[in-house]
C-alpha cells in the first residue's frame, strides 16, 4: 500500500508539471503579446499640437437638414497610431413634420376630451443641440500630404428646444435635456505643413436624436507633432 501510495503521488507531480508548463505555452505568448501592446500606450505624448475649424451639412432622423459646425483640438498620441481628439460642435434645426406629428400625439394621449373636438398647433419647433466629444483615432499615413484616419467616440449632448408656442411651457421642458452620444468618424487631412485641409464624415448616435454629417475644415498644426509627417514649411 505505501508503494502504490508513493506512485500515486509521483504520478500526480507529474500530471500537474506537465499542466503547469502546458499551460505556460498557451499562455506566455499572449501574455506577452498583451503586456507589449499595452507597453504602447503612454501619456508622454499628449499635448496639444494642431486645431481645427470645420463646417458641413448635418441631417437626422427627427431633424431637417441644417448646417453643423465644429472646434478640435489634437491632443497628441495615446499610442504610436492613436490620437487623442478633443471636440466642440453645435447646430440648430427645425424638428421634422413627421417628428412634430408623433409629438402631437404623444399630446394627445394626456388630454382627456370626451368630445375629441380639440387641436393641438405647436407652431415651428426649434432643437439646438451643443456636443462636447472625446475620440480616439487610428491614424493611417497614406503618403507625406495625405492623413486618413477612423475613430470612435463618447460625447455630452446639451440639447435645447424652442418654439413662439412652446417656449415657457412644459412642451419646452420635455425637449431640454442632457444625454451621452456614441459617434463614429472616418476623414482625412491633406497637406504636409502646419496647414491642412480636412474631410471627414460623422456619425453619432444618441437618445432622441441621431444625426449623420460631412464636413470640410481647416487645420492648423502649430507643435509639428501627432501625424507622422515632418514639417516642411510655414
Amino acid at each position: 500500500m505505501p508503494a502504490c501510495t508513493k506512485a500515486a503521488g509521483h504520478c500526480r507531480a507529474r500530471v500537474g508539471g506537465l499542466l503547469a508548463l502546458g499551460a505556460a505555452w498557451l499562455l506566455g505568448p499572449r501574455a506577452l503579446t498583451a503586456q507589449g501592446l499595452l507597453e504602447q500606450f503612454s501619456y508622454e505624448n499628449l499635448k496639444p499640437s494642431a486645431l481645427q475649424l470645420d463646417l458641413g451639412p448635418l441631417g437626422g432622423n427627427n431633424v431637417r437638414g441644417t448646417l453643423a459646425g465644429g472646434l478640435r483640438l489634437d491632443y497628441g498620441r495615446i499610442a504610436p497610431r492613436v490620437r487623442v481628439v478633443l471636440g466642440l460642435s453645435y447646430f440648430k434645426a427645425e424638428f421634422s413634420t413627421a417628428a412634430r406629428q408623433r409629438f402631437v400625439q404623444r399630446l394627445r394621449g394626456v388630454v382627456s376630451d370626451p368630445d375629441s373636438n380639440y387641436t393641438i398647433n405647436l407652431g415651428p419647433m426649434t432643437w439646438s443641440d451643443l456636443t462636447g466629444d472625446l475620440d480616439l483615432q487610428y491614424v493611417l499615413p497614406q503618403g507625406r500630404a495625405v492623413t486618413a484616419y477612423m475613430g470612435v467616440g463618447l460625447g455630452i449632448h446639451v440639447r435645447h428646444g424652442s418654439g413662439p408656442v412652446i417656449n415657457g411651457t412644459f412642451v419646452q421642458d420635455a425637449l431640454n435635456e442632457i444625454t451621452a452620444g456614441l459617434n463614429g468618424t472616418l476623414g482625412a487631412e491633406i497637406g504636409a505643413n502646419r496647414w491642412r485641409f480636412t474631410l471627414d464624415a460623422r456619425g453619432v448616435l444618441s437618445s432622441g436624436l441621431s444625426t449623420v454629417s460631412l464636413r470640410t475644415g481647416v487645420m492648423y498644426r502649430w507643435a509639428g507633432i501627432g501625424d507622422g509627417h515632418a514639417r516642411t514649411g510655414r
